[in-house]
């Protein structure tokens, strides 16, 4: 091979390199916020029956 042949052979494989990475899927996640709807009070209420029981429970004059 001549050094001109070994040129193109080199520069054509470059150029299918290159071709070939340009051809690669590419994979996009997309993720969609999530929206949770809870009912806290519930919660909020339970521990605060549960603080009165137990501060009622001490002190049994407090009303």
């Amino acid at each position: 091979m001549t050094r001109n042949q070994t040129r193109r052979a080199v520069a054509l494989l470059g150029f299918l390199a290159v071709g070939a990475a340009a051809c690669t899927p590419t994979v996009r996640l997309q993720v969609d916020p999530i929206q949770i709807y809870a009912k806290l009070d519930a919660d909020v209420r339970v521990r605060l029956d549960r603080e009165l029981q137990e501060l009622l429970a001490e002190n049994p004059n407090l009303f």
